[in-house]
């Protein structure tokens, strides 16, 4: 697929995805949206990425969606129109994904931060669900990842009245990981050192924790077991164990 709204590169085993509509503040369309989640499938895929930096162009990480094209639909455009396609794909990603968030991320915006592993954002940021304003509620994800974050009683404050945070706001009640003066060079030095790091491990410890999201923590543990267990076939578990043991820095090949 040729990318209009976003653009796409890996350098060194880190992806990175730049929503690319700076004269809207990188407002979701459909068409965004579905480049996206071709993105997503190309780093699933191909095996190209180790990380992953979903980041937004023009001082803006997103400002929502595109009204225009919403104001008319029937429930079945609705259905159709909704980015749950894309924004599941890339929170399923067995990579490691980190947003950096400047300035406004808002609506569909928060709900495509959300599905990422981390959140690093400027002192700027304002981090909203605006929706109830247009007659509707955060319909890709925000009614159930947010309140998994921040707790159900901030959550249904932000989505009840429309409201806006800000970082530091953000920071203390776990919706952002990080304050960083340049959210992009330190998304990318994360992602960096987790590209680095041993590959099955990150995606195993990621899939164990998802799963247990929601779940009861007996069939949370029996998943970690798993997996766990699963890491003893990998070249990096015995590459850094016999490192320890050899008192020297580990070599990780992602095998």
């Amino acid at each position: 697929m040729d990318y209009r709204y976003i653009t796409y590169a890996c350098e060194k085993g880190v992806a990175r995805i730049v929503l690319d509509r700076p004269d809207v503040m990188n407002a979701l369309n459909r068409e965004m949206v579905n480049e996206i989640r071709d993105a997503a499938g190309r780093i699933a895929g191909s095996g190209e990425a180790r990380a992953l930096v979903i980041a937004g162009a023009g001082g803006n990480f997103a400002a929502g969606a595109d009204i225009e094209p919403m104001a008319g639909l029937a429930p079945e455009g609705a259905r159709d129109f909704c980015f749950n396609d894309a924004f599941n794909a890339v929170e399923n990603l067995p990579v490691p994904v980190i947003a950096a968030i400047t300035g406004y991320c808002l609506g569909g915006g928060l709900e495509l931060a959300m599905v990422c592993d981390l959140r690093i954002c400027s002192a700027d940021a304002s981090l909203g669900s605006p929706e109830i304003k247009l007659g509707i509620f955060p319909g890709a994800g925000g009614t159930q990842r947010l309140p998994r974050l921040v707790g159900a009683g901030r959550a249904k404050e932000m989505i009840y009245f429309g409201k806006s945070i800000d970082a530091q706001t953000a920071l203390s009640w776990g919706l952002c990981d990080r304050i960083a003066q340049d959210p992009h060079a330190e998304a990318f030095s994360l992602a960096s050192r987790l590209a680095a790091g041993p590959t099955a491990a990150l995606r195993l410890a990621k899939k164990a924790i998802n799963f247990g999201l929601g779940r009861d923590i007996g069939a949370g543990l029996a998943c970690e077991e798993e997996a766990w267990a699963e890491l003893f076939t990998t070249a990096d578990q015995k590459e850094g164990m016999k490192a320890f043991l050899e008192k020297r820095k580990p070599v990780f090949t992602g095998r």
